[in-house]
């Protein structure tokens, strides 16, 4: 049930049910992989290795970039640590690299924990908690956040799987995407509008492959299903093979990006695939920001459906 070893990563934790195994690790809370029977649904990591293009991460209290790492928030201005400074942003949150710890374990599922402290740039504590499950349905995972200060607080949330296909290459891979629109971002990857992608090559609203398009692209105005969730699939082109990626009506954004950036073996190798209850820079816009009022609890729902 639970493997313990010396690595960069932390501690193991291994769950397994119904032919599903999903390790977790203690650096990050993260997913480090995902199998169904022989097949290998994530593309994660070693337990040696150092999270690869935030891999498997939590992304809170923010998921993407904020412009500068400058934003106002109830009236006052605050400045984030400049996290990517090539493009001199805050990416990603501030858990992605601390040290979760076990709340609790059964063979199917595990629960991690982490204590966020109030800092510079974000003066709000916060207690985050996921709940990783595996089953016969797949892989679900349950997070929520309580504000433990005295404040109300920003909130955005997302996560960071990359997803494949064994066999099938990116190009190769039949994409769908409930989005009508796409976020126009500029050379920085920070969002300056906002256009229909009917009739466009950014259209994967019916599934169709990816060919050579080039996506680090955040799609919103979903199409929701009966349940008020949304969710992506990708699908090996004979039909063989076909992952979901589904999440609950928090989630109001996804971003698709192929990869591309990457370097060496990881180039255009997998699809990350990123529910996200907001899109980059809503520090700065208020777009589907959530405000978590002092005491409050917010809680959120996704999974992958192989």
């Amino acid at each position: 049930m639970t493997s313990v070893v010396r690595a960069k990563s932390g501690t193991q934790w291994t769950i397994e049910a119904d032919g599903h195994q999903a390790v977790l690790v203690e650096v990050g809370g993260v997913l480090r992989s995902y199998r169904a029977g022989d097949r290998e649904i994530l593309d994660g990591f070693g337990p040696q290795e150092i999270s690869p293009g935030s891999a498997g991460q939590i992304l809170a209290p923010w998921p993407n970039r904020i412009r500068d790492g400058h934003y106002t928030f109830g009236g006052k201005t605050h400045q984030l640590a400049i996290t990517e400074p090539p493009r001199n942003t805050a990416i990603h949150g501030l858990t992605n690299w601390s040290r979760w710890r076990l709340a609790e374990e059964a063979p199917d599922a595990v629960t991690l924990e982490f204590d966020l402290p109030a800092q510079v740039g974000y003066p709000w504590s916060l207690t985050l908690r996921t709940r990783w499950q595996v089953s016969g349905d797949g892989l679900r995972c349950e997070q929520e956040v309580v504000n433990t200060s005295d404040e109300d607080a920003p909130w955005g949330y997302s996560v960071h799987p990359y997803l494949q296909l064994q066999g099938v290459a990116v190009d190769d891979i039949v994409l769908r995407v409930p989005g009508r629109t796409r976020v126009l971002a500029d050379a920085r990857l920070l969002p300056i509008g906002a256009v229909k992608v009917a009739g466009t090559e950014y259209d994967f609203t019916e599934p169709r492959k990816i060919g050579e398009a080039v996506l680090d692209t955040t799609f919103g105005e979903l199409e929701y299903e009966p349940d008020g969730g949304s969710s992506v699939t990708i699908a090996a082109p004979d039909g063989s093979a076909k992952v979901d990626v589904w999440a609950d009506h928090n989630f109001k954004w996804w971003q698709i990006f192929t990869g591309d950036m990457l370097h060496g073996e990881r180039f255009r190798r997998s699809v990350a695939i990123e529910p996200m209850t907001c899109p980059p820079d809503a520090f700065r816009s208020g777009r589907d920001l959530i405000v978590l009022a002092p005491g409050q609890t917010w809680s959120a729902t996704w999974g992958i459906r192989p």
